[in-house]
């Protein structure tokens, strides 16, 4: 065979092999449904961004008195939980064993079996109990922190060291905003707010409920709650070869407008009167960087908690808040000094933290922060952050509660 007729020949069946895999059914393999994710525009829809992201920076009332109805509090288990059956236990013991195991020799007798969703639970010891089955039962799950549900028609107890809660508060918004940043504040991030009934509905441990009980109590004595009002800037220098000069302030401002200025573990944190607003900001910043706004919000803390503002639930579009988080615990002092300590964190642990201690009156700026910890890589550049805290007093009435939020 000549060697045109070899290449025709290779031509004519690598067509014909080409063919074959065409009209062959292609399979392909299933995506990976982890691979899916809901599209950013559905997961930018939060119901608190009227409320949490809207700051009036022009008109802040420093003091702010909040009536509210003491009875609204209510914090109820969901799920349904049959009745136990009645019968007395008498004298039942046992020696430094788990929880479940416990409850499985306990509940023998009755044909009931016992399901255990996260176990193994605390070993525990117990001599002699006796009482109505319910009451035995629910005396080892308390001393070994779980819960229990029981369904009666397939007799099965099934234990668990969380379950769903619902909280429901009073009618107002600063209240429940509060309530949602201690929540969060205990490191529980997946909650549904109700707006309708005012309720916040979160899964729970023995701990927290324990905490959200003793929070709901602290209300029978109208608290006092701080509101913070927060923007986070990022700054770009129009030099990239140099730092911003913060010391230009001293000049900029009359003397005494910054009242202390003190060193974190990354940045400080200058306490200045109200004589540095946002604007005043942003006219002394404007001459030396460019000036992105990532985020603007507020958020709620009772005296003596700790509460938690996502940056991200206020962030700017396109601003990315590389999993931002400004953590407070507040204290009111007399002469309404406030006394506030300040983490800043990001999804991989903390930044930095301080220790503050303003008059009313008085805002705080946190300056000096790399913007690489925030996974931005511009030379020079850093994130600021300018809080003003304000007091909400609290008073318990009868009355319907206005429902808005300053």
């Amino acid at each position: 065979m000549t060697p045109e007729a070899q290449a025709k020949q290779l031509k004519y069946e690598h067509e014909q092999n080409m063919q074959l895999m065409e009209a062959e059914p292609v399979h392909k393999d299933p995506q990976d449904p982890f691979m899916i994710r809901t599209t950013e525009g559905a997961n930018a829809l939060d119901l608190e961004t009227p409320l949490r992201c809207n700051v009036n920076w022009e008109t802040q009332q420093m003091i702010l008195t909040l009536p509210y109805v003491r009875s609204a509090f209510k914090l109820e288990r969901n799920g349904q939980n049959d009745a136990l059956p009645r019968f007395d236990v008498t004298g039942f013991s046992f020696d430094m064993m788990p929880a479940e195991q416990a409850l499985v020799r306990l509940t023998k007798e009755a044909g009931i079996r016992v399901s255990s969703a996260d176990g193994p639970y605390t070993s525990i010891s117990a001599q002699d109990l006796k009482g109505e089955f319910s009451e035995v039962i629910k005396m080892i799950a308390e001393s070994a922190d779980i819960y229990y549900t029981y369904n009666a028609k397939d007799k099965i107890l099934t234990l668990s060291r969380r379950v769903n809660m619902t909280l429901y508060t009073p009618h107002s918004r600063p209240i429940i905003l509060g309530l949602m940043d201690v929540i969060r504040g205990a490191g529980i991030t997946n909650i549904t707010t109700n707006w309708a009934d005012y309720s916040i509905t979160f899964d729970a441990d023995v701990e927290t409920q324990k905490k959200m009980t003793e929070l709901i109590k602290i209300f029978e004595n109208s608290p006092t709650l701080v509101a913070y009002d927060v923007t986070v800037f990022r700054l770009y220098p129009n030099d990239p070869t140099r730092d911003i000069e913060w010391k230009e302030m001293l000049n900029a401002f009359d003397f005494g407008a910054i009242t202390t200025a003190q060193t974190g573990v990354i940045g400080r944190v200058l306490t200045t009167t109200n004589d540095i607003s946002v604007e005043k900001l942003r006219q002394f910043l404007g001459s030396q960087a460019q000036i992105e706004t990532v985020s603007e919000g507020k958020f709620v803390v009772p005296n003596l908690w700790l509460a938690r503002f996502d940056i991200g639930k206020c962030s700017q579009p396109g601003a990315d808040p590389y999993g931002m988080s400004v953590l407070a615990k507040a204290s009111v002092e007399k002469n309404n000094e406030i006394f506030t300590d300040v983490t800043i964190e990001v999804t991989d642990g903390q930044v930095t933290k301080f220790n503050i201690r303003n008059k009313l009156g008085e805002n705080f700026l946190i300056i000096g922060m790399p913007n690489e910890l925030f996974g931005v890589h511009s030379p020079k550049s850093e994130t600021i952050i300018f809080m003003v805290p304000r007091i909400i007093r609290t008073l318990k009435t009868s009355e319907t509660i206005k429902n808005k939020i300053k």
